[in-house]
C-alpha cells in the first residue's frame, strides 16, 4: 500500500503545484532530466549488476521483448490507418510497447501472486523491460524523432543514452566485488525515479485534452492493458506451461499500466509529450481495474 500510496500522492502534488503555480512550466522538462541522467542509470547500476541468468527463466524475459515487437507492428499499422504523424506513433510505442514492470508491477506481483514472486518481477523488469527500453525501445526513439536519419546519428542517440550506458557498466561490473556503500548510494538514487516521475506526469496533465487526444489515447491503452497481454498470453500458451506460476507472473507484467521511463524517454526525443503523458495519468490508475481481471483470468486457466 506504500508504494500506491507515494504514486498516488506524488501524481496529486503535482497536479496541485501546476493549477498554484508554485514551480515554473519547465519543471517537468528539468525533473525528466534528472531521471535519464541519474534515476534510471542509478537503478540500472543497483540491480542488474546482481542479477543471475537462469535458463529456466527465458521464456518469462522474453515477455518485454514479445511484447515490444508486437506493439511496434499494431502501433505502425495504426499509424497508417490513422495517419498519425510520427511523433505520435512513438510516443505509443515508447507507452504502450512497454509495460511498468517496477513500480506499478512490483506491488501488485506481491499483492496478488505472493513475495516469494517479487524476485522474478525484478528480474522481467532489469533484464527485460529496462533492457528492451534502453535498446530497441532508443532505437526507435531515435530513429522517428531524426530530422535527418542515417545510421550515424542513430547510433550516436543511442550510445550516448545514460540508461545504456548504465546497462553496459552493469554488466562489466558484475564480476567485480564493490563495497557495501556504493550499492546503497546507487539504490537511494535510484529511489527518486517513481516520485519525480508522478510529480512530473501530474504537473503536464491537461485532462481537457483527452476529447482531442481520444483516438490514440484509446488505441495505445487498449494494447497496453488488453492487446497486448493477450498477444503475449497466446504465445505462451502455444509454447509454455500456464500452470507455472513464472508464467502466469510474466502475462500480469505484460498486463501493466505504461511505463514511465518510456514516456521519459518520448519526451527527451520530442515524441509527442502531451500524449505520452495521457497514456500514464490514465492508463495508471485504469490499470488498477484491469490487473484484478486479469489475474483472476490466469488463476482460473
Amino acid at each position: 500500500m506504500s508504494n500506491f500510496a507515494l504514486l498516488l500522492v506524488c501524481f496529486v502534488l503535482g497536479m496541485v503545484l501546476r493549477r498554484t503555480r508554485r514551480l515554473p512550466e519547465a519543471t517537468p522538462a528539468v525533473l525528466n532530466g534528472f531521471i535519464v541522467h541519474v534515476s534510471l542509470p542509478a537503478l540500472t547500476l543497483v540491480h542488474l549488476r546482481h542479477l543471475s541468468f537462469d535458463a529456466t527463466l527465458a521464456g518469462p524475459l522474453a515477455m518485454a521483448w514479445l511484447l515490444f515487437a508486437v506493439g511496434v507492428a499494431f502501433f505502425f499499422a495504426a499509424q497508417r490507418l490513422f495517419r498519425w504523424p510520427q511523433a505520435t506513433t512513438g510516443a505509443l510505442i515508447l507507452t504502450g510497447a512497454l509495460g511498468n514492470t517496477s513500480f506499478v508491477g512490483l506491488p501488485m506481483i506481491e499483492c496478488f501472486f505472493g513475495r516469494e514472486h517479487v524476485g522474478l518481477g525484478v528480474l522481467i523488469d532489469q533484464l527485460g523491460t529496462y533492457v528492451v527500453l534502453s535498446t530497441m525501445g532508443l532505437l526507435v526513439a531515435a530513429t522517428l524523432s531524426a530530422g535527418e536519419l542515417t545510421a550515424r546519428a542513430v547510433a550516436t542517440r543511442v550510445f550516448s543514452f545514460p540508461p545504456f550506458l548504465a546497462v553496459l557498466a552493469a554488466l562489466a561490473l558484475a564480476p567485480l566485488p564493490l563495497p557495501d556503500w556504493i550499492d546503497a548510494l546507487f539504490l537511494r538514487l535510484g529511489d527518486t525515479l517513481a516520485p519525480l516521475a508522478l510529480l512530473a506526469v501530474g504537473f503536464q496533465l491537461r485532462l481537457a485534452a483527452v476529447r482531442s487526444r481520444w483516438r490514440p489515447l484509446a488505441a495505445g491503452l487498449g494494447y497496453k492493458l488488453v492487446a497486448g497481454p493477450f498477444a503475449v498470453l497466446a504465445v505462451f500458451a502455444g509454447m509454455c506451461d500456464l500452470g507455472n506460476p513464472a508464467m502466469q507472473v510474466a502475462v500480469f507484467e505484460a498486463a501493466m499500466a505504461p511505463m514511465i521511463g518510456g514516456a521519459i524517454v518520448a519526451a527527451q526525443h520530442q515524441l509527442d509529450p502531451e500524449l505520452g503523458t495521457l497514456m500514464l495519468g490514465i492508463g495508471i490508475p485504469l490499470s488498477f481495474l484491469t490487473l484484478p481481471v486479469w489475474w483472476y483470468g490466469l488463476a482460473v486457466l
